[in-house]
């Protein structure tokens, strides 16, 4: 088994390239439905399509707190798109799997546990530490 320049071998980049792949498309799947649902909602509530309590202002306050609950979601969720995006590169680029603070090799079951991660155990309590 021949490793690469990030200390892992071709079949263990590949099955984290796989892993962060899988991970991907269930969030995009995921940012889909909640794009949806809220364009849905929205449509609905300014097209008088529901009933005249819709219109009472307690109604109003609440579907406009499951719009900004939705709008958060999703930002949320395209942060960690934007980390899995990263990931990707970082294996194309041959730097994945090391970690960013200190240079040495993020541990195998970190990165099954979170395949995006750019620091090493240790950095990164270090890193929580100081927040």
């Amino acid at each position: 088994m021949t490793e690469t320049q990030s200390g892992f071998s071709p079949e263990e980049l590949q099955y984290f390239k796989d892993l962060i792949i899988e991970k991907r498309e269930m969030l995009v799947k995921e940012l889909t439905y909640l794009k949806e649902a809220s364009l849905e909602t929205s449509l609905n509530a300014y097209s008088g399509n529901h009933s005249t309590y819709t219109f009472h202002m307690a109604d109003q306050g609440t579907d406009a707190q499951e719009r900004e609950k939705a709008f958060m979601f999703a930002h949320r969720e395209k942060r960690f798109l934007d980390h899995l995006d990263r990931a990707l590169d970082r294996i194309k680029d041959g730097s994945y799997g090391i970690c960013m603070e200190c240079g040495e090799l993020i541990a195998k079951p970190r990165l099954e546990a979170v395949p995006h991660a750019r620091l090493c155990i240790k950095c990164k309590q270090e890193e929580e530490g100081k927040r």
